[in-house]
């Protein structure tokens, strides 16, 4: 190909050498192998994805393979730093650059309320799609979506989508069974009856795969939310005050508390606190003063 390209820009035949024995030609030919192996790998994996979109379109009824599918799942302890996450698969794969973690911070939403996370999730994401591709031309758009449960977990979807006038998008629960093992999912559609898949179909290994992926992503970002918050500290609200200013800060006052109890005065001798930048700050602790 390169020596096409030069051929075609130079207008004349371009002969680039290759070693013809010794380290170098076996260089070549390592190189060359390790190409054509990792072409055959690849064309095979997206065979195989291929087949099990075709199998997911048959298992569910859609109109065909789907090209986008997003997998959404929340992750919280009681409550408490709660998070939605969505990974999304198509033909070639997964479309890791696509993923998106949510915080869940809705004033209505009870501690532990799985419907009304994932409905705030779903809504900030089609919300936001709305407002970039209206028209559904490009290619960010889902045909099938599948959430992490049950029957109100497909409703609560289903609300979501409905209010912001949104049709035309699949949408499939994945529930464990009633022991929760794997491989006794049950699936649920709307308008369609609960559904299970023989133990050894490749589209329910698929399925789960998909699902565990989501699983994974949200637990992940659950836990930095987590690890964040552990070490969070009064001085992250303040404007202007970054990572440099609060060690300038806490070095000199010896912790997050006693400087929001320094005086003006004392802020202002901080090094690399500005006077005006020490106002902003005293100000900041003391609105009600």
């Amino acid at each position: 190909l390169m020596r096409d390209a030069l051929t075609a820009k130079l207008g004349r035949r371009v002969v680039i050498g290759v070693p013809s024995r010794g380290e170098k030609r076996m260089l070549v030919e390592q190189a060359a192998k390790n190409a054509r192996e990792s072409l055959g790998r690849r064309m095979s994996e997206t065979a195989t994805q291929g087949k099990l979109l075709h199998g997911l379109a048959e298992a569910f009824d859609l109109d065909g393979p789907p090209q986008r599918i997003e997998i959404y799942d929340n992750s919280h302890i009681q409550g408490a730093h709660a998070v939605g996450a969505m990974v999304v698969a198509g033909p070639e794969g997964w479309l890791k650059s696509s993923y998106r973690k949510f915080n869940i911070k809705g004033d209505k939403i009870t501690p532990g309320d799985d419907f009304g996370m994932m409905k705030e999730g779903l809504d900030r994401r089609f919300a936001r799609l709305m407002k970039e591709d209206p028209d559904r031309k490009g290619d960010q758009w889902p045909d099938l979506l599948l959430i992490d449960g049950g029957p109100g977990q497909v409703s609560a979807s289903e609300a979501a989508l409905a209010d912001l006038g949104v049709d035309g998008v699949t949408i499939i629960g994945v529930a464990k069974g009633t022991e929760r093992d794997a491989g006794k999912e049950v699936f649920y559609r709307k308008g369609l009856p609960p559904k299970a898949l023989p133990f050894r179909d490749p589209v329910l290994y698929f399925t789960q795969r998909l699902r565990d992926e989501a699983h994974r992503f949200a637990i992940g970002t659950h836990r930095a939310k987590r690890a964040k918050a552990t070490t969070a500290t009064p001085l992250d609200d303040v404007p202007g005050v970054g990572a440099a200013r609060q060690r300038a800060l806490l070095a000199h006052f010896g912790s997050a508390k006693a400087v929001t109890r320094a005086g003006l005065a004392d802020l202002k001798a901080v090094e690399g606190i500005s006077s005006q930048l020490a106002e902003q700050i005293y100000g900041f602790f003391n609105a009600d003063g």
